[in-house]
């Protein structure tokens, strides 16, 4: 069955979250928490990192087979990626294969190495391997995670990521990563409120509890150490992504450096290269790609094999929140635990604050994906306008 066209399309409006404002008890983490990050250095962008994050539409990738069947992933960072799917690379796949997920993917990449598989591309590469997989299900009438070889495990073991540790408690989350709000810029007071953060945070959770710290990019190598030393009491499962993700010479360092501590990282790392240069090195212990940002699914079986050869772990960036990367974690045995982001407010229901279709919630912190065909987002991609750019 060959690949008839690529589209993209406007992102589906799934409408507003369905609970009754009575059930909140307060705003969310997520409404004006002050997060550390790349920025937090200049005193007009450091309050909230929404001040200078890109403001792009999101957009969906529809692929199409000759038999009119339709596969369908959502994309990132609007027209310039949009540009990329819709004037170049999803002509020059029209014609394949549409079976061919290996022989494509390495099409694209191929395609964009004049101007860099990484970055801006890759999201590009993303949208349509994920489109891609999620037509080869509804093809053959089945869910992606069974074309990947079927459940790795019986459900999902999921994480909550979010500063409302309380309210993952309550949800039956045992596991909680932290967004860290302060970095070097806020002095020694700034790191002590990082510590005071971990430290209430291990109190309510318990000796039993397992807690992260996310760093989104935001110290260097001194402060790194510097807080992991004043953390270690603390047993923190991992610290994420303390440094500047291309700059591989201070991972080595910071690896060296603070040996007790596991580090994770990835998220912000494109195609598989840098996590097989990560294995090689040895430079952190757990892989994070984001599988709509790395290179989609196909990149994400290449990054689970490395990690499961070098004895890493690999958990995927925000899997647990869509239904690409919960497939993707279900049907891959080198992914070993799944991150669920917590924004809703603390007292609406997991199940209330969810409007996309196909996305499983967790219940007592473990979900199951649903078993519908592809990815299983069902609602009709063919009905949607083109993208306005």
């Amino acid at each position: 069955m060959e690949i008839a066209a690529v589209h993209v399309v406007e992102a589906p409006d799934f409408g507003p979250p369905d609970y009754d404002e009575a059930d909140v008890r307060r705003e969310s983490w997520w409404t004006d928490l002050r997060v550390a990050n790349p920025m937090s250095r200049y005193p007009r962008y450091e309050a909230v990192r929404a001040d200078w994050l890109p403001d792009f539409r999101d957009f969906g990738v529809v692929v199409e087979a000759a038999d009119g069947t339709l596969g369908y992933a959502p994309g990132r960072h609007g027209a310039p990626v949009a540009a990329l799917v819709d004037d170049y690379l999803g002509e020059r796949i029209a014609g394949e294969d549409a079976m061919a997920t290996e022989k494509v993917h390495d099409m694209l990449e191929r395609l964009c190495a004049p101007f860099g598989a990484g970055g801006i591309a890759s999201y590009a590469v993303s949208a349509i391997d994920l489109a891609l997989w999620d037509l080869k299900g509804n093809l053959l009438d089945r869910p992606v995670y069974e074309l990947l070889g079927g459940p790795a495990t019986d459900a999902l073991d999921c994480y909550a990521t979010g500063n409302d540790t309380d309210w993952h408690l309550e949800l039956g989350f045992d596991a909680t990563k932290l967004a860290c709000p302060f970095g070097p810029a806020d002095g020694k007071e700034g790191l002590l409120g990082n510590v005071d953060l971990v430290a209430e945070s291990r109190e309510l959770l318990g000796d039993a509890g397992e807690l992260m710290l996310d760093c989104w990019m935001a110290f260097d190598e001194a402060y790194t150490v510097r807080l992991a030393n004043r953390l270690r009491e603390y047993d923190l499962r991992w610290m994420e992504e303390t440094l500047w993700p291309k700059d591989l010479d201070a991972h080595r360092r910071v690896r060296d450096r603070v040996p007790f501590q596991t580090l994770a990282t990835g998220e912000h790392w494109y195609t598989a290269a840098p996590f097989q240069h990560a294995a090689t090195h040895d430079l952190v212990d757990v892989f994070q790609p984001d599988i709509h940002w790395v290179g989609g699914l196909t990149t994400v079986q290449k990054i689970a094999s490395i990690a499961e050869s070098a004895g890493k772990s690999a958990v995927l960036h925000c899997g647990g929140h869509t239904p690409y990367g919960q497939h993707a974690s279900y049907g891959l045995p080198g992914i070993r635990w799944t991150e669920y982001p917590v924004t809703s407010p603390p007292g609406v229901a997991l199940a209330d604050a969810e409007t996309r279709p196909g996305v499983a919630v967790p219940e007592d912190g473990e979900l199951v994906p649903n078993d519908a065909p592809g990815f299983g987002v069902e609602f009709d991609p063919g009905r949607l306008d083109a993208f306005s750019y």
